[in-house]
């Protein structure tokens, strides 16, 4: 049997504290479950709730000892760093206004971070937050969960290995329909997500636009240089953006098309992308994540499975079963959150990081997930114009 490879470093599982996503969170589940799938972390303290009888009272639901639990985060972030035992890292998955001010009073109380995305809702709090992380040497880690998928980190590998040859052309889109239901009455106090304010200035491209811009990048390893957007409403009389769309521009000379909305009809989470070079092609949808297409220009269409032929060590890595067993969203977040442990304990430790631990994204893509937010706003502001990121 294998070593756990953090409890090889530090003789134990990294100690964590959470913040949000209490009863009734769906991705405050994601976040525990992946922490937990690779054994790599014991969740010991957290805020569960804004409230903190309902805080207290879920944590004893999660098992969660009472003489940790706290009333607030200020409280339990002081309290732990004064423990000997205290938590080694803080993982956030609040509504998306206050990742900033959670983030920010972690890494001042000396915790390493995992963060649910977009990084912050402006690009000063997101500049600031890059700047702290990279003054306090600490680690974050921005949980697009998508880059954590076996297959979408074949295609990187496969990409950087060069056999796409020069790549040309990028198109990505990420089209829900969860909120395309015009019957659904809003609710009388609005929620985070529907509070244009508390759920950012886009909030759709906050949500999965980041994703979309995050895929991109983390696959193809370029740069958005420019974008022509256009963001709006397509639901009538809905106070939130839920369409966003570019033209786009890399930083080889590439060109992109880039698309997402929430209000599709029907659709339930097609997160999608086409990256084509001068020797190939590859296609690969979340829907069906086992499967990524590759198209070489002179030889028939080829399928990449996990742990399949052609498998390249980036992507056996996040793999835990035999080929032709099929993993999902659960394994693609406990990646990030399992890669993320090594680097964490091999900082703590004083030691050097397996180099294929550290391709989770960090502060750096959360700023320009931000950046790009903020680029396509402008864009669309001025009827398309193209605007540098």
């Amino acid at each position: 049997m294998e070593l756990n490879p953090v409890i090889a470093v530090l003789g134990r599982r990294l100690r964590l504290a959470v913040i949000g996503g209490g009863p009734g969170s769906f991705i405050g589940a994601m976040h525990r479950q992946a922490a937990r799938l690779d054994d790599r972390y014991e969740i010991v303290t957290g805020i569960l709730s804004s409230d903190p009888h309902k805080s207290k009272k879920a944590g004893l639901d999660l098992g969660l000892a009472p003489d940790r639990s706290y009333a607030s985060v200020q409280e339990m972030l002081d309290r732990e760093s004064s423990r000997n035992d205290g938590v080694d890292v803080v993982s956030i998955m609040t509504p998306n206004d206050s990742h900033y001010e959670y983030s920010l009073a972690a890494l001042e109380h000396g915790f390493d971070v995992i963060c649910d995305k977009p990084m912050t809702n402006t690009l000063e709090e997101a500049e600031a937050l890059h700047k702290k992380v990279q003054e306090s040497g600490l680690i974050f880690c921005l949980t697009h969960n998508y880059t954590g998928y076996p297959m979408v980190r074949q295609a990187k590998a496969m990409v950087a290995d060069g056999q796409l040859g020069t790549i040309r052309l990028v198109q990505v889109e990420y089209v829900q329909g969860g909120k395309a239901d015009e019957q659904k009455p809003m609710p009388e106090v609005l929620t985070w997500k529907y509070d244009p304010v508390r759920g950012g200035p886009s909030r759709v491209m906050g949500d999965i636009g980041t994703h979309a811009h995050n895929l991109a990048r983390f696959v193809t390893g370029l740069e958005v240089a420019e974008v022509a957007a256009e963001i709006g409403t397509i639901v009538p009389g809905r106070l939130i953006h839920d369409f966003g769309g570019a033209l786009l521009r890399f930083d080889n000379g590439a060109r992109g098309s880039f698309w997402v909305t929430q209000a599709a009809a029907g659709v339930e989470n097609c997160l999608r992308i086409r990256v084509s070079g001068s020797q190939g092609s590859l296609e690969w949808m979340q829907e069906f994540p086992q499967a990524l297409t590759f198209k070489p220009l002179r030889d028939p269409s080829q399928n990449r499975t996990p742990n399949g032929p052609g498998t390249l060590p980036l992507a056996a890595r996040s793999s835990r079963i035999v080929a032709g067993h099929p993993e999902g969203f659960h394994e693609g977040f406990a990646n990030l959150y399992s890669d993320a442990a090594e680097a964490i304990s091999a900082r703590r430790a004083g030691k050097a990081a397996d180099p294929l631990a550290l391709y989770f994204p960090n502060s750096w893509d959360g700023l320009l997930g931000v950046r790009f937010v903020n680029s396509v706003i402008e864009s669309s502001k001025a009827n398309g114009k193209w605007t540098k990121c």
